[in-house]
C-alpha cells in the first residue's frame, strides 16, 4: 500500500502543482485579456478623435483655404488676362528697341569708319580715292582727284619722254657732259 499512497501523494501534488499553475496562468490571462480590452478601446478612441480631427481640418479647410484658393487664382486669372493684354505692346516696343539699337549700332560702326578716315594721312587717302572704288567720299571728289591724277601722270610721263630724247639726240651727237659742258 506503500506505493499508492505514495503514489496518490505523488500525483496529488502534482495536480495541486498543476492546478496552481493554471491559475497563475489563468490570472495572467485574465490580467492579459483586460490589458488588451483596455488597449483595444484606447485604440478605438484614438481613431475617433483623429476622425474627428480630420473631418474638422476638411471642414476648416474648405471653409478657409478653398476660398482663399479661388481668390488667388481668380487674381492669378486677372493678370494673365492684363498681360494677354498688354504683351503684343511690349513685343512692339521691344521690336522698336532692336530697331533702335540696331540703327545705333551700324551708326557707330559708320562713325569710327569715318574716324579712321579723318584719321589717316593725306598721301593714303589720296591713293585710297584715286586707285580704290572704296574711298567714302563723292563721286564728284574721286574724279577730280583722278582727273588731276591723270594730268600729272601725263605731264610727268611727257617730260620723261622729252627729258630721254634730249638724252638720247646729246648722245647721239656726242655732246660733252659734266665740267666741259659747252656753254
Amino acid at each position: 500500500m506503500l506505493s499508492f499512497d505514495s503514489a496518490l501523494a505523488s500525483s496529488s501534488k502534482q495536480a495541486a502543482m498543476y492546478e496552481g499553475q493554471i491559475k497563475t496562468l489563468e490570472d495572467k490571462l485574465s490580467e492579459d485579456l483586460s490589458n488588451c480590452r483596455a488597449i483595444d478601446g484606447l485604440l478605438r478612441e484614438a481613431f475617433v478623435a483623429i476622425k474627428r480631427s480630420s473631418e474638422r481640418a476638411k471642414n476648416g479647410a474648405l471653409q478657409t483655404h478653398v476660398p482663399y484658393i479661388h481668390r488667388e487664382l481668380d487674381e492669378s486669372l486677372a493678370v494673365l488676362d492684363d498681360l494677354e493684354r498688354r504683351l503684343p505692346l511690349i513685343r512692339d516696343q521691344v521690336a522698336q528697341v532692336r530697331r533702335v539699337y540696331d540703327s545705333g549700332r551700324v551708326k557707330a560702326k559708320q562713325l569710327v569708319h569715318d574716324l579712321e578716315w579723318l584719321n589717316m594721312d593725306w598721301h593714303e587717302r589720296w591713293r585710297i580715292i584715286v586707285f580704290t572704288p572704296r574711298a567714302p567720299v563723292s563721286w564728284r571728289w574721286k574724279t577730280l582727284y583722278r582727273v588731276l591724277f591723270t594730268m600729272f601722270m601725263a605731264t610727268t610721263i611727257y617730260l620723261l619722254a622729252r627729258g630721254l630724247q634730249g638724252l638720247y639726240r646729246a648722245h647721239s651727237y656726242r655732246f660733252v657732259w659734266g665740267e666741259r659742258l659747252m656753254s
